[in-house]
């Protein structure tokens, strides 16, 4: 596989040729059509008399401007989709030298209730969804998120080959993100699959064949009328009589046109996805299996999607008011239309959720793909499911800079519990963060961020940062009294890793020490496995009479005057603080 910034240089240099070369066509077919215009204005103006050079005139400038106009929306559809990849890739490039602060944050997926998410910083300004999103639909963007908060550990190797192959398919997914980024939809899916399960018919069966018939009769009419056959005055009174039929059902056709109108660009956007996935060739199980979804016997799921997109542009056609009164008074052009329409709906409606579903699929996890496609150095851990042991050599956090990272070995029994002393900013909670990411990362069925993984596969469960609520009229102390009791009900239900920082700081050192003590003690009696962070090295005095717990620490040294930090994980019990240290340092005491 390419390497990926040299793939993302080589791109933006193409791509940026291949911009200004369609932007000067463009430039081009603007002129000739301005030319073509004014041309057959002036032999227009000149062969007025002879109808012959005028007629043939009016039909050359009109075929010759329809073909510019032809090539110039072609032309400009490609610059648009160049020009979105060319910025793909430079964003590409910009986030990984760190700059990814300004895109979305994920805030709405936030909860302070779930297991991990605000623990670990997984959204958030410098979040792990900030970094890793490049979803292209809001549909996408929550399956993403979902994703990172599912903690589940079933079928983690179906994922991760997923992923992999998606990893090697880089230009068909910036195809696929370009593809849905140049529609700009406003109505959610989630609405459209409301309205389409809700909608009631309007017009029953045997109106299939009503617009042809006034149609036919139409022309009838207005045939034997200019051949004096019948008065030409009841080509008016026949246009009153299609307007009457019209008339009858136009209540509930507005409100149809209204729905139809906020559908078309998503179904637009849609129908170029599912083309997409449909022509691409998949050889993992997960992938193959959410394309057969979308794969009918007859017909593309993207072709019949594209013939509601027309039906739904042409009911739009009745906005047009010459279309609305001539068409609708003798084609019915409403009523055929919306006849198109809910016949679509009845045949397709239930498929369009599995349509939908796959469409968002690829789109989360095109995500996926593209962050183990930017990290190529990193391992997808190895599952071990009858393992009672998870080992990782070279543990780092995937958000910090290789040339700033120290990374870590980890290994923990299944049913250990490891107690972390160490001074201020020694770096304890990142280690926490780190292997908590580890545990998220891996469940997904991402490479993680480390030299080699062994990984026995386990929920996530955390308390790292409790706050008190005004609203909710709970103080600190209680708030994370409620946390431990909600981490001790979930352990009764199912086997977790449990991750805590500092906890009970909501009381005195004593009452803390003996608090924590106890505590730590009811979950090594319940057979958990997990890493509890602190600074009362009392705590450390339960290895000597528990053999599931082990002591390690993160050391911090003054050396002349000066801290040094070296953030190695190490066994033992740390015996350098600094919190006066650092007081006295900055001139507070």
């Amino acid at each position: 596989m390419v390497k990926s910034s040299e793939f993302y240089k080589v791109n933006i240099e193409n791509l940026a040729g291949q911009v200004t070369v369609l932007h000067k066509k463009m430039i081009r077919l603007s002129v000739s059509r301005l030319v073509v215009f004014f041309l057959t204005f002036l032999l227009i103006y000149y062969t007025f008399k002879d109808w012959l050079y005028f007629t043939l005139v009016i039909i050359c400038g009109v075929t010759i401007f329809g073909f510019i106009v032809a090539n110039y929306t072609k032309i400009k559809r490609s610059y648009k989709l160049t020009e979105e990849l060319l910025k793909i890739n430079e964003t590409e490039l910009k986030i990984n030298s760190g700059e990814f602060h300004d895109r979305p944050q994920g805030l709405k997926y936030q909860d302070p209730l779930h297991n991990y998410a605000l623990d670990i910083d997984l959204f958030g300004k410098g979040s792990f969804f900030q970094f890793i999103n490049r979803t292209a639909t809001q549909e996408g963007s929550d399956s993403l998120a979902n994703n990172l908060k599912a903690n589940n550990i079933m079928a983690i190797n179906g994922r991760q080959n997923a992923i992999k192959e998606l990893a090697s398919k880089a230009d068909w997914r910036q195809n696929f993100q370009a593809n849905a980024s140049l529609i700009q939809v406003e109505t959610k899916a989630k609405t459209i699959l409301e309205f389409l399960k809700s909608h009631q018919s309007i017009l029953p069966k045997f109106f299939k064949l009503l617009p042809l018939v006034i149609s036919v009769l139409s022309i009838l009419i207005v045939g034997l009328s200019v051949a004096k056959i019948i008065p030409a005055a009841i080509i008016g009174y026949w246009l009153f009589v299609g307007l009457f039929i019209t008339g009858r059902f136009l209540k509930k056709v507005n409100v149809l046109s209204t729905n139809t109108d906020k559908m078309r660009d998503i179904f637009r956007q849609y129908a170029s996805l599912l083309n997409a996935i449909e022509n691409e060739t998949f050889t993992s199980k997960l992938l193959i299996d959410k394309q057969a979804k979308i794969q009918l016997k007859n017909k593309k799921a993207s072709q019949i999607i594209k013939e509601l997109s027309k039906a739904m542009d042409a009911l739009d056609n009745r906005n047009n008011l010459i279309s609305a009164i001539f068409g609708n008074g003798y084609f019915l052009t409403d009523l055929k239309h919306t006849y198109t329409i809910e016949r679509w709906l009845e045949n397709y409606k239930d498929k369009v959720e599995d349509w939908f579903e796959v469409v968002t699929f690829f789109d989360a996890y095109n995500s996926l793909g593209n962050y183990a496609f930017n990290n190529q150095d990193y391992v997808y851990p190895q599952i071990v499911d009858n393992n009672t042991e998870t080992s990782v050599l070279q543990l780092g956090h995937p958000l910090l800079k290789s040339n700033k990272r120290v990374d870590n070995d980890f290994k923990i029994q299944d049913r250990q519990f490891f107690i972390i002393t160490g001074a201020n900013m020694a770096g304890k909670s990142t280690f926490l963060r780190t292997v908590s990411l580890h545990i998220v990362m891996a469940n997904i069925g991402l490479p993680v961020c480390a030299k080699k993984s062994i990984y026995n596969p386990v929920k996530l469960i955390t308390s790292m940062r409790t706050s008190d609520s005004l609203t909710d009229d709970s103080s600190y102390f209680f708030s994370e009294l409620t946390r431990l009791k909600y981490i001790v009900d979930a352990i009764k239900q199912d086997n977790y890793f449990i991750i805590l920082d500092e906890i009970l700081k909501g009381t005195n050192s004593t009452d803390k020490a003996i608090g924590s003590r106890k505590f730590v003690e009811k979950l090594v009696a319940s057979h958990a496995t997990g890493i509890i962070a602190t600074h009362d090295l009392s705590l450390c005095e339960i290895e000597a009479q528990l053999e599931e717990v082990k002591n390690y620490y993160f050391d911090a040294q003054i050396i002349n005057d000066e801290l040094y930090f070296d953030y190695t994980f190490k066994k033992g019990i740390c015996q350098n603080m600094n919190a006066s240290f650092l007081l006295k340092k900055m001139e507070i005491v």
